[in-house]
């Protein structure tokens, strides 16, 4: 059997396979108009050769109807509407094809090969562009009800503040990249398209401003980390995106927030990492959907 990893990014897509229990990225290219990419997809799978049983994992930002294996049409990909993507790759190739949100598939990436390996109740941020989580939950990925669990960047911290999944004051708006650079102009930044990183150099320069900013963010982070602690308990949260760079920058205010409203015991009982995987979270997350599809997933956490 042939796993084959589909990954669609808002800025990049890549194809992975897995050998040998380890994820290899054979193909990454940028992110364009639909057609191109899957002629481009087409060309780099048919040079693997699967076999009718290959199976397709595909890991997309949402929104999507991943039951019927449908992007849906993704702000990130404009003019990606009502791609049947799963039936795409097995009118091509046969075998079977199962779709995921990027959020519940990089926590299951980085569950199974990241910084979450051996846990049976772990939280995934991505931190990205925008919030959003993968919950395992009891050594499972807990998708929900509709399929919406872990769309916390919807949650309000704040009655006003960034705009962020439509909600301002929302955590998306306060602590995704996007937003920290949004909070940055509310915050009095004088210059125009200001991001992340140029906050960070910033701020690694002793800017006050930028230091400030950072400060903010990273009170309204340990905030709504403290509502998952308190709700769901996990014994780890895992930060991707980009958390791993700007850690130094964020995690005393973190902890400060952190400190004032979370459960001490649930505190206590849980760990605050960076994921681990970097630039191959997409690649690792397209192959551990068609992983999860198949079942072979939660050993790792039993």
């Amino acid at each position: 059997m042939q796993i084959i990893g589909i990954d669609i990014g808002g800025t990049k897509c890549a194809v992975s396979v897995l050998r040998n229990g380890v994820v290899e990225e054979v193909d990454r290219f940028p992110t364009s108009d639909y057609a191109a990419i899957f002629a481009r997809y087409r060309e780099t799978v048919a040079r693997l050769k699967p076999g009718p049983d290959a199976v397709f994992g595909i890991s997309c930002g949402g929104p999507l109807d991943a039951a019927r294996g449908i992007i849906l049409n993704p702000p990130n990909l404009p003019g990606w509407v009502s791609i049947e993507i799963c039936r795409a790759f097995t009118d091509c190739f046969g075998g079977r094809a199962y779709l995921m949100n990027d959020a519940n598939a990089s926590a299951l990436a980085e569950w199974h090969f990241g910084a979450g390996k051996g846990c049976r109740h772990m939280v995934f941020l991505t931190a990205g562009t925008g919030m959003g989580a993968g919950l395992i939950l009891n050594g499972r990925l807990y998708e929900g009800a509709t399929g919406d669990a872990g769309e916390v960047g919807h949650l309000r911290l704040r009655p006003e503040g960034p705009l962020g999944f439509g909600k301002r004051g929302s955590f998306e708006g306060f602590c995704s990249g996007g937003g920290i650079a949004r909070l940055a102009q509310e915050m009095g930044w004088p210059h125009q398209g200001v991001t992340l990183k140029d906050l960070a150099e910033a701020a690694a320069k002793g800017d006050a401003l930028a230091l400030q900013v950072l400060d903010v963010a990273g009170e309204r982070l340990g905030e709504a980390l403290a509502l998952l602690i308190d709700t769901l308990n996990p014994e780890r949260i895992v930060l991707g995106g980009y958390f791993p760079r700007c850690a130094a920058l964020l995690v005393p205010a973190m902890h400060r927030a952190l400190s004032a409203e979370a459960l001490p015991s649930a505190l206590a009982g849980c760990k605050i990492v960076p994921a681990v995987l970097g630039e191959t979270i997409g690649s690792n997350a397209a192959v551990a959907v068609a992983l999860h599809a198949l079942d072979t997933l939660p050993g790792n956490a039993n």
